[in-house]
């Protein structure tokens, strides 16, 4: 992609799943890379895995001051921050009738408030110095009803009209999209997911199989590079046309 060797990307959840793919596109492409990762033996194996990441940082992103911290320390170790990949997220597979208000209140904190969180440390300093790319990770749960998901897919709502909004009051400084995977083989899918629903959900989607992390990846890298200059308060949807039809279509 055009403009991306030397660039500073931050990304969060960058230990795992489509973050660390993304993380591994990035480099690939000659960017600088910190990844931001609340769990510990994460951020050790991206690490091993990913020698050339500029550096890991810890934070639980629905803390503001881990937040605050974290942002200063990868502004430290890279100069400034170019891009931010802003993925971080958890989901917890349950019945709407059985979500206790923990549950709620902790999906909440980590998918929406987190994000609003590192987007407005990232749209601070990218303002200040003229320009910036921030890119959200939503899902096509925030695009439609999906059962079992009732706080993920509220949350993952809030994300897209989060998006939209930034990308008006930032223009023309800060260009601000999101990227809404459909189903993609991430840990995080995998231990909520048996062989047979995996298989079932396959059998759903015109494409036939879940997405790859590093296909996620590779829609990040495009927008965040110079190809995507005109690109801004936009949501592109990658799920092997899973959206494309309705009930008839299944």
């Amino acid at each position: 992609m055009r403009g991306l060797n030397n660039k500073r990307v931050l990304i969060t959840g960058g230990a795992s799943g489509i973050g660390a793919a993304t993380a591994a596109r990035f480099l690939e492409e000659g960017s600088q890379v910190v990844v931001l990762d609340r769990d510990e033996k994460g951020r050790s194996a991206i690490q091993r895995q990913l020698p050339k990441l500029a550096g890991a940082v810890a934070a639980d992103v629905s803390q503001l001051d881990q937040v605050q911290s974290a942002f200063s320390e990868a502004v430290r170790l890279m100069g400034a921050v170019d891009v931010l990949i802003n993925n971080a997220g958890i989901s917890i597979r349950h019945n709407f009738l059985e979500i206790t208000p923990e549950e709620w209140d902790r999906t909440l904190a980590v998918n929406l408030t987190g994000v609003f969180y590192v987007a407005q440390a990232a749209a601070r300093h990218m303002w200040d110095r003229g320009s910036g790319v921030i890119l959200q990770t939503a899902s096509t749960n925030g695009i439609v009803g999906q059962p079992f998901y009732a706080d993920y897919n509220a949350t993952k709502a809030g994300v897209i009209e989060l998006t939209k909004t930034m990308a008006l009051e930032l223009a023309p400084k800060v260009r601000v999209c999101a990227v809404t995977p459909g189903y993609v083989l991430t840990p995080m899918q995998r231990a909520e997911y048996t062989d047979a629903m995996l298989e079932e959900v396959n059998r759903k989607i015109p494409l036939r199989r879940h997405a790859q992390p590093e296909e996620i990846a590779a829609l990040f890298a495009y927008l965040a590079s110079d190809d995507a200059a005109y690109i801004t308060g936009q949501v592109f949807t990658c799920d092997g046309a899973e959206t494309a039809g309705g009930l008839a279509s299944r």
